[in-house]
């Protein structure tokens, strides 16, 4: 006979109790599914309770084993399910688990810590799809662990470890995320709310994050002012020249609201605006550091002369040589129409910063390396 292993349920009854290698095979072969899950968690529990001997804790360990070979995978993902959380389940029952069929391995590949980190680099290399997204979505994960899930994932178990404030991921491995998923939205996303992002990861996410994604991007405070101004700008200047459906474009007064709460709606970004076609951006901006609504803010704009569009400026504390380059691109671009052929939008735009280049002296050397980058890319794109 087999060791006797007395340890009661909630409603007192026996769970294991004078156990032969014979018993335990009859109660394995229970005719019913039900009956040996419920035999799966009963004996979990017992095991888990850290209350057995040496040889009652075998005997349970050998009916893990025993019900690895169950032929019905309910109940082997109910004994998955009972053990994902017992540091003490032999090493060989957690990995066979975890090479189970998804619904089996899932629990332990996501929650057990009897898997060591080159049980799961081996499993992510392995498997594809869903027992990759449950590796990535473990408490912590190391960087070792988190590099292969990027490396040989698929988008989604990428876009779960990008995701996981528990994954300790280097620059590296998400410029990594970034290039193999470009157009991924669920990737930028995770990347973008990571709590650390580093700069050169912000760069990289300038040239690909979605439109969507954009002013997410913009609320970090940990990117760098410049990148934050061509981030905002990119948006805008993709739905001025017609990249972008209208109906899909960035909403420029939740725009503004980000910018200016962050303190980066700046006089440089309103002229780059204006200076791109944009003069909806513009308008509300130079309307929100003024602190005037933005009807009034439009009737000094539009104005003939000069003197109302000055008092304007001089309200949202523009600089007198910023201030002078503004108007001379709004006077610019009042003498400027589209002529309805393709490409029309792009051609106004290179026509007007060329004027605004030829016409104000003392542009500053950013704001005129920014506007003959403009140029170039209208070249490129005529």
């Amino acid at each position: 006979m087999g060791q006797i292993v007395r340890r009661r349920d909630g409603t007192g009854e026996v769970v294991m109790a004078k156990l032969s290698e014979e018993d335990i095979r009859k109660l394995l072969s229970e005719p019913t599914a039900a009956r040996r899950e419920d035999v799966a968690r009963k004996v979990a529990a017992v095991h888990a309770d850290g209350e057995l001997s040496d040889s009652e804790r075998r005997l349970a360990e050998d009916i893990f084993r025993l019900m690895l070979r169950d032929a019905e995978v309910r109940v082997r993902s109910a004994l998955a399910e009972a053990l994902k959380d017992n540091p003490g389940v032999p090493s060989d029952v957690a990995r066979t688990l975890a090479r189970d069929v998804v619904p089996v391995a899932t629990p332990i590949l996501e929650f057990s810590e009897v898997l060591t980190d080159e049980d799961l680099i081996e499993i992510v290399r392995a498997q594809t799809g869903a027992a990759q997204e449950a590796v990535a979505r473990r408490k912590t994960i190391s960087a070792e662990l988190g590099d292969t899930i990027v490396r040989h994932g698929a988008e989604g178990a990428v876009a779960t470890v990008v995701g996981n404030p528990g994954a300790e991921l280097g620059e590296k491995t998400l410029l990594t995320a970034i290039d193999r998923f470009p157009a991924s939205e669920n990737v930028q996303a995770g990347v973008i709310a990571r709590p650390v992002l580093p700069v050169k990861v912000s760069e990289r996410l300038v040239s690909v994050v979605s439109d969507r994604l954009r002013t997410q991007l913009v609320k970090r405070p940990d990117v760098p002012a410049g990148l934050a101004l061509d981030l905002a700008l990119a948006g805008r200047e993709r739905a001025v020249i017609g990249l972008v459906d209208p109906s899909r474009a960035e909403d420029p007064d939740e725009l503004i609201d980000v910018l200016y709460a962050a303190r980066r709606l700046t006089p440089t970004i309103l002229f780059r605006a204006l200076c791109i076609g944009d003069r909806g951006f513009f308008d509300r901006g130079i309307s929100r550091l003024a602190g005037v609504a933005l009807m009034n803010a439009q009737r000094l704009i539009d104005d003939p002369g000069r003197k109302g569009l000055e008092r304007l400026l001089q309200t949202a504390r523009i600089p007198d040589a910023l201030a002078h380059a503004m108007m001379t691109a709004i006077d610019v671009a009042r003498e400027m129409q589209y002529d309805g052929r393709p490409g029309d939008r792009i051609r106004c735009r290179s026509t007007l910063i060329e004027r605004v280049l030829t016409q104000v002296e003392g542009i500053d050397s950013d704001n005129l390396d920014y506007l003959i980058s403009r140029l170039a890319s209208g070249d490129r794109a005529a």
